[in-house]
């Protein structure tokens, strides 16, 4: 599960942009893990890109080449998230993009789309009951990350100095 990667990665940015001297930069710390968790599952889709294809209904034509598309895209985004002129943009898209393959992960729980193996013989969709809240948190991790870092900043400021 590529979600675990999250925690890991910002407890770690967070180490590190720490002993740097930087601080406690929990928005940078949190971007950084999304773009990481991005990255790994946007490669993904050149592994699994069967399985992922089977994840798509069938009246939706190329589905390899959209498999291939989102990867890249996904790629693009981590990139983007990273970049301060471009983050607050990139976190729009990424929420859209989360939105916009909800409908997928839906159609392959239902369908028991196994995506690693590429059969359907995949959890169902008992799966939606951590998937759909997963997809939310994703999509509260990157607006608080890349659109909306200030609030974070200024609570955690706020309770320190009091």
């Amino acid at each position: 599960m590529p979600e675990i990667i999250l925690p890991i990665v910002f407890f770690i940015a967070l180490f590190i942009l720490k002993i740097m001297n930087k601080g406690l930069q929990y928005a940078l710390s949190a971007r950084i893990a999304m773009a990481t968790m991005l990255v790994i599952t946007g490669v993904a889709h050149f592994f699994y890109t069967e399985g992922m294809a089977m994840m798509l209904p069938d009246f939706i034509p190329y589905k390899m080449p959209i498999v291939y598309l989102t990867g890249i895209i996904e790629i693009i985004a981590a990139i983007g998230m990273l970049l301060p002129k471009y983050q607050n943009l990139t976190g729009w898209l990424v929420i859209l993009f989360f939105v916009l393959i909800l409908p997928s992960n839906i159609y392959s729980a239902i369908q028991h789309v196994n995506m690693e193996a590429a059969t359907y013989e995949g959890e169902g969709a008992i799966y939606l009951w951590y998937r759909i809240p997963l997809q939310l948190f994703f999509i509260g991790w990157v607006y608080f990350s890349c659109i909306n870092q200030c609030s974070i900043s200024a609570t955690l400021d706020k309770d320190s100095s009091q």
